[in-house]
C-alpha cells in the first residue's frame, strides 16, 4: 500500500509541475507577443502637412500650439515618440496573427463649438493617409485628449489635454 501511496503522489508531482512548466511557457510567448503589438510610446508630434513640427508632447513636456481662424481647417500627421524622443515606425496595414485590428487613435473632449477635432481618413500620394483634422468653428479656446487605442484600450494617452485656440 505504501508503494502505490508513493506512486500517486510521484505521478501527481510531475503532473503538477507539467501544467506549471506549461503555464509559464505559455505567460513568457504572451508577454512577447504583447510587445509586439502594442506600442510603448512616451510621446507624440503633431506634424503639418508642409513636414513643420505644430505640437510636441514627451514625457508630460509641452512645446508648440495649435491656432486656426473661424472657418480654417488644419491636417496634421500624428506620429508617436519612443522613449528617446525617436518617431516609432509602424505598419500601415497591421493585422497580426491573432486578428486584432491596427491601432486607431481616439479623440475626445474638445468642444465643438469652438472647434470640431477628428480623425480623418485622405488620398495622399496613392494610399489613404488617417489625418487629424481640426476645424474653426467660433473664437475661443478648447482642448482634446489624444489616445492610441489597440484591443479596447489605450496604448497611450497624453499626459497634456492639446490645448486649440481659434481666432
Amino acid at each position: 500500500m505504501k508503494f502505490f501511496y508513493e506512486s500517486i503522489m510521484r505521478n501527481f508531482f510531475i503532473l503538477m509541475l507539467s501544467v506549471f512548466l506549461a503555464f509559464f511557457v505559455i505567460a513568457c510567448e504572451d508577454s512577447d507577443d504583447d510587445a509586439e503589438e502594442h506600442v510603448d510610446a512616451e510621446g507624440f508630434i503633431l506634424e503639418t502637412e508642409d513636414g513643420v513640427e505644430a505640437y510636441r508632447e514627451f514625457k508630460g513636456s509641452v512645446t508648440g500650439s495649435v491656432s486656426l481662424s473661424v472657418n480654417d481647417t488644419l491636417h496634421f500627421m500624428v506620429h508617436f515618440l519612443d522613449d528617446n524622443g525617436k518617431e516609432i515606425e509602424h505598419e500601415e496595414d497591421h493585422d497580426d496573427d491573432h486578428g486584432d485590428e491596427e491601432a486607431e487613435i481616439k479623440i475626445s473632449g474638445a468642444s465643438v463649438a469652438v472647434a470640431v477635432v477628428e480623425m480623418i481618413e485622405e488620398e495622399h500620394d496613392g494610399h489613404e493617409e488617417k489625418l487629424l483634422q481640426v476645424v474653426g468653428v467660433s473664437k475661443g479656446s478648447t482642448s482634446f485628449k489624444l489616445e492610441l487605442m489597440h484591443d479596447g484600450h489605450a496604448d497611450y494617452t497624453s499626459t497634456n489635454n492639446v490645448p486649440v485656440t481659434v481666432n
